[in-house]
């Protein structure tokens, strides 16, 4: 018999009898890790239980279709793992193109877009990293992407120097998540200097493929202030408009809170501006019947500590932004109408940062 005749016969032997797949006992952890996993790669799983059903015996046919391969992909993975065992799994290297950037290229842009910024401007665009680091645009575009980085972009943070912001932290978190028994928590603050702006011209309304459009330009017809006091437990508002913000308009608020909860103690966080810790407010406060009201004032420009301004988010977002306000009159009726349906849904905003969360994030060197 020829030698290409005792070569086929082996190649159809090959075939016809799958080759036995044996594991040892470390190989068989790793491949019931891989098998298991819900982080690594799809392809990777599914060979794992390719030579873990392998090694139970089971036929190729029967393997193929437990883990949705074709027949020939089941032969290919049971011999590469026979020869070359774990290593066999991996993909080989793929032919093609050579890459026309290195690894060094593409640290280069990186390492330029976050270390630097391009003369006379403030950040890089993708046309402008591309020329500095000699990469092409398309590349650079994807890189960027790649590693999640957006130079056209910026945030803020303010970071408060309150040598008390521990302790005031751990105060108001403390009644957020675990107030005292039967106690009125209140967040408290005032909305200051809401316009009452009408357009010069009536507004052109929504309809298909074009938006809501109003004039850019606007008349003044005054301002009001604010005053709220959110109910942390029960999703309430009390609401108060005045024209003015001084401590005469904050203690006659204070004083409309006491009638409303008429008994027991009433626990208020508000923040730092003067109004609030003013001579006339200390006077009002240290009065017996008033020292009920326990003030809990927030760090130092930690105004996102107040729940309360979530709040004004919304009467900014939902009444503010888009109103038409012939007076201040109409203005007022407009918040006072928004805080009554607020008040009939009950919406309690949740507070879930723990202290020990903030007080991680505030001792992050990047504040990232």
């Amino acid at each position: 018999m020829s030698v290409h005749v005792m070569r086929g016969v082996v190649c159809c032997l090959m075939a016809r009898h799958a080759a036995v797949v044996t594991l040892e006992p470390d190989e068989r952890k790793i491949l019931e890790t891989w098998a298991a996993s819900r982080t690594e790669p799809y392809r990777k799983v599914q060979r794992a239980r390719v030579i873990l059903l392998a090694a139970k015996g089971k036929t190729n046919s029967a393997i193929a279709r437990e883990v949705d391969l074709t027949r020939r992909m089941i032969i290919q993975w049971r011999q590469r793992f026979v020869k070359e065992r774990l290593a066999g799994l991996s993909d080989r290297p793929r032919p093609g193109r050579p890459r026309t950037y290195s690894d060094a290229d593409r640290l280069r842009v990186v390492e330029t877009a976050c270390t630097t910024t391009p003369p006379g401007a403030t950040h890089w665009s993708v046309r402008s990293l591309a020329e500095a680091t000699g990469v092409g645009r398309d590349t650079v575009h994807h890189i960027l992407r790649e590693n999640r980085l957006k130079p056209h972009r910026v945030g803020t943070f303010l970071r408060s120097s309150d040598p008390n912001f521990a302790a005031k932290v751990i105060d108001v978190i403390g009644l957020y998540m675990n107030p005292p028994e039967n106690a009125v928590v209140l967040c408290v603050d005032e909305k200051t200097q809401v316009q009452a702006l009408d357009r010069t011209q009536p507004m052109l309304p929504l309809r298909p493929d074009q938006i809501e459009r109003h004039t850019h330009n606007y008349k003044r017809n005054g301002t009001v202030q604010l005053y709220a006091a959110l109910a942390v437990h029960a999703g309430q508002v009390i609401p108060r408009v005045e024209d003015r913000h001084r401590s005469r308009e904050f203690i006659a608020f204070m004083n409309q809170l006491l009638r409303i909860y008429p008994e027991g103690d009433i626990h208020v966080i508000l923040d730092n501006v003067i109004t609030h810790r003013s001579e006339k407010v200390q006077t009002w406060h240290a009065k017996p019947k008033k020292q009920r009201v326990i003030f809990h004032f927030i760090p130092t420009t930690s105004s996102w500590l107040n729940l309360v301004e979530v709040l004004f988010n919304l009467v900014q977002a939902k009444v503010i932004r888009r109103g038409r306000f012939p007076s201040k009159q109409d203005l007022t009726a407009k918040l006072l109408a928004y805080i009554e349906r607020f008040n009939q849904e009950k919406r309690i905003f949740q507070w879930t940062k723990t202290t020990d969360d903030i007080l991680r994030s505030r001792t992050s060197r990047t504040r990232h």
